[in-house]
Order: C-alpha cells, then structure tokens, then sequence
C-alpha cells in the first residue's frame, strides 16, 4: 500500500555501525509526514478472521501492516502506538513478537491486537445491560428488528441501521436531523450492490 511522494539523496558521515537498529521516533524534529489512510481488510486477515484454528478468529479488531486503521485512531505524529487510541493495550506477548519480527506481516503493526489484550466486544442494551457472549450477533439482531446501533470501534462512533428497514431509516434521519442528506450505504460487495443500485461502468472498472 505504499507510495513513493519524494525522493532525495545526501551524503552523511560514517559511523561504523555494526547492526541494524530501529530507532524510536524523535519528537523534537519537525513534524512533516502524511498520516495513513485506513485500509480496508486484506485478505490474509479475512482468512485468519474465518479461520476456527487461528487465534484471531472472528475477532472483529484484526489487522495488519497492509490493512486496518490509521487515520481514525491517531492523535498525533509521528504515527506510534502511543500516539493512538490503542494507547491504553499492552501488546500481550504473542502480538508482540509480531510487532518485533521485521519478517512478520504484523510488524510494527501499530493497531496490532488480540482477543488476549486487545478491545473486546461487547452489546449494550437500552436498560445498560452489558453482553459479552456473542456481542455481534447481538447486534445484528437488534438492526434487523430496527433498532439504532451506535456502534464503537477504536477509531469512533458509527450510527448503523438496517438500509431495508424504511421507519428505521426515516428514526435515524430523524435523530440527527438529517431529512434529505445521503446517508452511507455499507454493501459487501459489487454483486451484491448490483441487486440495488445501477453501476456504470466507471465504477465498476475502479476500486470498491
């Protein structure tokens, strides 16, 4: 996912090291880089995620050096973990021999996380009662009964409803007071937005 911006050369002096090191970031130099945009999930991640043998399966927080949350989770540069709203998750030991591993997809992975010791999900209802046992299907049920999902993730909150139900939709725009705007549509993929909407072909030659 990267792209070369810039490219300049310069003479420094020697000093005779003898190994490679990863310095940490220096605070007290000019800050002047581009913050990552989030990436969707790439497909070693939806292969582990679907995986019942992979210790990230079904975990809804995965990603990695090629994917995942950049833009929404930072506070400010230069982009380290610290830096984030992952802040307050120690790597557990696992994810941080990925983290460590220059040969790993997950190194410095700066949103890297587990269900060990990374957020874990959880439902909570209108009278405040906390579910932790399948949280996710929790939530599917209440969207499809029509029910207004604020839904949490590392990097904000994201209002959700189900796009089929009319008086949902119509509650939400409602709410926020947004009676003619567009509101985001979320579709798994081409095939499926096809069944809804009409895709011209500039699109349907482009990214999703």
């Amino acid at each position: 996912m990267a792209q070369i911006t810039d490219l300049k050369t310069s003479e420094i002096k020697v000093v005779n090291e003898h190994e490679f090191r990863i310095l940490k970031s220096d605070s007290s130099q000019q800050k002047n880089t581009l913050i990552s945009p989030d990436i969707s999930t790439c497909a070693d991640c939806k292969q582990e995620l679907m995986d019942p043998k992979d210790r990230r399966y079904l975990y809804p927080f995965i990603n990695c050096t090629n994917c995942g949350p950049r833009y929404t989770i930072i506070s400010d540069i230069p982009y380290d973990r610290p830096k984030t709203s992952m802040a307050g998750f120690d790597l557990c030991a696992d994810c941080k021999k990925e983290y460590d591993n220059p040969m790993d997809r997950r190194f410095h992975a700066q949103p890297n996380a587990c269900p060990v010791c990374g957020p874990t999900p959880k439902f909570i209802d209108n009278d405040h009662n906390v579910i932790t046992e399948e949280p996710v299907r929790k939530l599917q049920e209440a969207l499809f009964s029509g029910k207004i999902a604020a839904i949490k993730g590392i990097g904000g909150f994201h209002l959700a409803v189900d796009a089929k139900n009319e008086q949902a939709v119509r509650t939400l725009r409602e709410r926020k007071h947004r009676f003619e705007k567009p509101l985001a549509l979320m579709i798994k993929d081409l095939k499926s937005a096809r069944t809804y909407v009409k895709i011209d072909e500039l699109i349907d030659n482009g990214p999703i």
